[in-house]
């Protein structure tokens, strides 16, 4: 009886122990948890400066966007008013560069009689030393109120930039062939900015208009 006594004591005290030794062991932790993705994403490149990155807001929805923006403006700027000057600024281009070359093409005798044959920035100063360059700016003033009330309009998302709804030949009824026109615009537009640029410059230089260079090019 003792001896049995004796071998369930110790048998009690081996299995408390091993429950004591068990309360200090490192739980052990599910594997079935998923491993956290990767939150870092490569930022494409621009199309149009393969070695900077795409422009945060040049995302493409817009006419001729090519992520061309090496100087960070739309960071800066709403991207509604920078598309909305860059079409304004193409515009006048264009018809002044249209101008530049007609002068040197055609000549009307009263437009001789009152500019003395003056073209490019000639004419300019000829205009203003006869007062016709005074009412210009004013005529030009006047058509930026509109166009003032117009860019607030874009910037509260009321128009798209440079919709004047100015379509006189219904050129846009198509809409496949509006987004053709938008994107025609908006290359010659740039092309324009850049040719008026050198047209003036070249004018600077040699004192000709850019066909008159093109056709009497003679070498400095």
């Amino acid at each position: 009886g003792n001896l049995s006594v004796e071998e369930d004591a110790q048998e009690a005290a081996l299995l408390s122990a091993i429950g004591a030794a068990s309360a200090f062991a490192p739980m052990s932790i599910p594997s079935n948890r998923v491993a956290p993705k990767s939150s870092v994403t490569m930022q494409a490149m621009s199309d149009a400066v393969p070695f900077l990155k795409q422009p945060e807001k040049l995302d493409g929805s817009m006419v001729g966007d090519v992520g061309f923006d090496p100087l960070g403006f739309s960071n800066v700027a709403d991207i509604k008013f920078l598309r909305e000057a860059e079409l304004k600024h193409g515009r006048v281009a264009m018809l002044a560069a249209a101008g530049s070359m007609f002068q040197d093409i055609a000549t009307d005798p009263s437009y001789t009689g009152i500019a003395s044959g003056a073209k490019m920035t000639g004419l300019h100063d000829t205009m203003v030393q006869q007062g016709a360059m005074g009412q210009i700016l004013c005529w030009i003033g006047f058509l930026e109120v509109f166009g003032t009330m117009a860019l607030f309009q874009t910037l509260n998302g009321n128009r798209a930039p440079g919709d004047f709804k100015f379509d006189p030949m219904g050129f846009g009824k198509n809409p496949d062939a509006l987004k053709r026109y938008e994107l025609a615009e908006i290359k010659n537009g740039r092309l324009a900015m850049l040719g008026v640029g050198g047209m003036v410059h070249g004018y600077f230089v040699t004192g000709k208009g850019p066909i008159e260079l093109l056709t009497n090019f003679q070498g400095l």
